[in-house]
């Protein structure tokens, strides 16, 4: 299994795609949260408010992807399903494209591999989306695949740079810390 960077490689720099699709009193930086409290939101029982169980699956299946666990969880691991289904249940016109996404997603894994998404190897479901992620990243969304990816991809760096995992688990954000100084940065010589 790849690492995090190469798999972010392969899928393409989220950081850039960035858009946050709510206001930001929804992220998870600008509330108080305890620990306790976070590992409940990501392990307990959950029913999906926009999609089906199956494309649940899948969406959690392409943000996993994006995010792969590595030393630190994954989307999954870090509640980006979770939190995708609820921004797209605010929305009606994230529902309509992750619908059509959904259906293309299905038939295009059909089509090429002869088996549903979520029964596709890790490099099958890497196959499939690196054009899709090659697309988004050139600024092309034409279809109802490259809109689906792209919303997931931005979504999946929202929601896991915002999360418990991603925010202070991966980026070390401490919160609420005064720093006596800022440390330094050090670059080295080229």
């Amino acid at each position: 299994m790849a690492n995090r960077r190469e798999s972010l490689k392969i899928i393409g720099a989220i950081g850039t795609t960035c858009a946050f699709p709510f206001s930001a009193d929804e992220l998870y930086g600008q509330h108080v949260h305890s620990p306790a409290a976070a590992q409940t939101a990501v392990q307990g029982p959950y029913t999906p408010m926009s999609f089906t169980a199956a494309e649940f699956e899948i969406v959690s299946q392409v943000a996993e992807r994006i995010i792969p666990a590595t030393d630190t969880p994954g989307a999954i691991g870090a509640g980006v399903p979770r939190y995708i289904d609820q921004v797209v249940s605010l929305n009606p016109e994230h529902k309509r494209r992750f619908r059509a996404g959904l259906e293309w997603i299905d038939k295009e894994s059909g089509r090429r591999f002869r088996r549903p998404f979520v029964k596709l190897s890790e490099a099958q479901q890497v196959d499939l989306l690196t054009p899709l992620s090659d697309a988004v990243d050139a600024g092309r969304e034409a279809g109802a695949g490259e809109r689906f990816f792209g919303l997931v991809k931005r979504m999946s760096a929202d929601g896991y740079y915002t999360s418990q995992v991603g925010l202070v688990r991966e980026l070390g954000y401490k919160g609420n810390t005064v720093l006596e100084k800022f440390p330094s940065c050090e670059i080295p010589e080229h």
